[in-house]
């Protein structure tokens, strides 16, 4: 089978609005095992609590889910930081089967609440821009896709500056780098994972709001997101920023250029793939072999 140039540019520009996509989803997973070293199972109910959020308040306010997203990211971040001063903690540092049972527990925890007040039925978002397209050249590009690819640059702009300009952002990073040296450094360990664990639930729902733009969704919803999520963190380095939009964007090339040479209902099989093979041979992720090889 073959493709014009047309057909191949349009696939990259499409690969690299759903890296934007995957990235968005990523950041508050990375940051939470970049901090904590815990796998945040209930980052899929987060996204999917925010995405309701978001849905809520665009049935009782009409508040565009743009917005939506800016009301979700401190009202989940406030959750997540009580959620670690009560839950969280008491189990931070015990065996990593604790923390994986808690906060699995918490994602069915959110979803049977979900289903309560929402019930089973899709529900979708639709705004006077959801099937706008803008035309560049022979490419015709998805507003929505645009705006969720923006989410995504603005999100890792602030992560950056947060975590090289501010004092918690580079405590956060010492904390990450080695939890007991930050202690006897004088750096307050249980006030900045708190803070840590807040952001990254707090981003977890921000992403959920901008996948309202995109996506129908139910409280099922996240589940195969977090698993393409542990994808890219793993092919980015698990905690590194700059690897989850390295990975991000491997991911999404190696999804929309494999489709084009195989059926898309096996679409999401080249993620586990990519999961599996990074595992095994990259364990580090990019930035851990780019480190590797400079080192040497």
């Amino acid at each position: 089978m073959h493709y014009s140039l047309a057909d191949l540019t349009g696939v990259l520009v499409g690969a690299i609005l759903t890296a934007g996509l995957y990235a968005v989803m990523s950041y508050g997973l990375a940051l939470i095992y970049g901090v904590m070293k815990l796998v945040n199972l209930s980052h899929a109910g987060t996204m999917m609590f925010g995405a309701f959020i978001t849905l809520t308040l665009n049935r009782a306010f009409h508040l565009d889910p743009i917005l939506g997203s800016l009301v979700v990211l401190p009202l989940f971040f406030g959750f997540g930081v009580a959620l670690y001063a009560f839950v969280v903690r008491r189990i931070a540092r015990s065996d990593p089967i604790v923390s994986l049972l808690l906060l699995f527990g918490l994602w069915l925890v959110l979803q049977n609440i979900a289903y309560l007040i929402w019930g089973t039925q899709d529900q979708s978002i639709v705004t006077a821009y959801t099937y706008s397209t803008i035309k560049i050249g022979f490419l015709s590009i998805s507003v929505t896709r645009l705006v969720v690819f923006g989410g995504g640059l603005v999100a890792l702009a602030a992560l950056a500056w947060f975590m090289s300009r501010t004092y918690t952002g580079r405590a956060i990073r010492a904390v990450s780098l080695n939890y007991q040296a930050s202690r006897l450094a004088g750096i307050d360990v249980e006030r900045i994972s708190a803070i840590a664990f807040g952001l990254g639930t707090g981003l977890a729902a921000f992403g959920g709001s901008l996948l309202t733009l995109l996506f129908s969704f139910t409280p099922d919803f996240g589940g195969l997101f977090q698993a393409k999520a542990f994808c890219v963190i793993v092919l980015g380095g698990l905690s590194s920023f700059v690897g989850v939009a390295f990975g991000s964007l491997i991911l999404s090339l190696a999804e929309s250029f494999g489709v084009l040479y195989m059926r898309a209902s096996l679409q999401n099989l080249i993620a586990f793939a990519l999961l599996f093979i990074a595992l095994v041979f990259m364990p580090g992720g990019l930035m851990g072999l780019l480190q590797s090889r400079r080192s040497r």
